[in-house]
């Protein structure tokens, strides 16, 4: 049975602690309270590894991890999280007991560190992977590309640790010709998808959704992009989100408008939105802001905002903070033919 790589939900969170408490002494697990913390403030750090059809998947492993500002692990630096730091801080690595020696952990390691090399291309702050390891482990974190940095300050339980390093590079751009740099950028840019705005459609919304004999609901029938004028960033691919009548939600202050946006109806009154599940992995590019202070979802629970991760441009929807569904406007992307 194949393994498949998705960020690890919420729900997901009980089963992801079951195999930690199970893989280390008691000295040196973490607390489910814990976990619910990395979860909540890095979800993009904490990536599972599955079994199974999509529907009836099993976690079977993990990454988890926080960010720091130093360049090295210390007891500060594991027991933090702060946002836009350059060093991921690994807490734990863990496979269940059942699917060992399967290849899975190295296969997890190799996949995670791929996940935040393409989340740096994108314009996230990592700049290196850092983790503590027994001194039998040191192996498994070679194969996946760790170098040994030395003994760790880091006292965890009662045996000593080691501390292991892999740097995030960017490959320096090959020697090419005067001239054909710009030449390609200008191919590139010639390139970008355009999408039309949803109030270019004669007939709204029916026009931009379609239903589907797998759901109930309709799904978007094209590409969402991002609506900046030479931007065409592609969002979410067609077929992907749902389209569901939700509470709008006040995303900025009714003093604040953005030109390349439409506005929302004032809540309570409802509005159209594209609804995305299970994971911002589904997205095919997108930013998150840090959590909106004040600002709560109609559960009540603290907002995220949506932007476009090339260009910033939002808030173009909403997510709660640690949730599993992302809302994107409709009348705040556009749609490519």
């Amino acid at each position: 049975m194949s393994v498949t790589y998705d960020l690890v939900s919420q729900s997901d969170i009980d089963a992801a602690h079951t195999i930690e408490v199970a893989s280390y002494p008691s000295d040196e697990a973490a607390t489910l309270q814990a976990f619910q913390y990395r979860q909540q403030n890095a979800p993009e750090l904490f990536l599972g590894a599955y079994l199974g059809a999509e529907d009836s998947r099993t976690l079977v492993g993990y990454v988890c991890s926080t960010l720091s500002p130093d360049p090295t692990l210390t007891h500060h630096s594991m027991e933090t999280h702060v946002s836009g730091a350059p060093s991921v801080c690994i807490h734990s690595v863990c496979v269940s007991q059942a699917h060992r020696r399967k290849g899975i952990a190295v296969g997890l390691l190799k996949e995670y560190i791929s996940h935040l090399e393409r989340a740096r291309e994108r314009g996230s702050p990592y700049e290196r992977i850092l983790l503590i390891a027994h001194e039998e482990l040191q192996q498994l974190y070679a194969k996946a590309g760790f170098e040994l940095v030395g003994p760790s300050s880091v006292v965890h339980g009662s045996r000593p640790w080691f501390e292991m390093r892999k740097v995030l590079t960017q490959s320096a751009p090959p020697s090419i010709p005067p001239g054909l740099m710009e030449a390609l950028s200008a191919t590139s840019r010639s390139k970008r998808p355009i999408g039309k705005l949803l109030g270019a459609f004669p007939s709204g919304l029916a026009d931009v959704s379609d239903i589907t004999p797998d759901s109930p609901y309709a799904v978007n029938l094209f590409d969402l992009l991002c609506p900046r004028e030479g931007c065409g960033s592609i969002i979410l691919k067609n077929g992907v989100a749902t389209l569901v009548e939700h509470q709008s939600i006040q995303l900025e202050p009714p003093s604040q408008t953005n030109p390349f946006l439409e506005p929302l109806p004032t809540p309570p009154a409802s509005a159209q939105w594209w609804k995305v599940t299970p994971s911002a992995m589904t997205f095919e590019n997108i930013g998150f802001s840090r959590a909106v202070e004040g600002q709560v979802s109609p559960a009540g629970k603290t907002l995220k905002l949506l932007l476009c991760a090339e260009c910033d441009l939002g808030p173009l929807g909403w997510c709660e903070q640690g949730g599993t569904e992302f809302w994107l406007a409709s009348n705040r992307v556009s749609y490519h033919q």
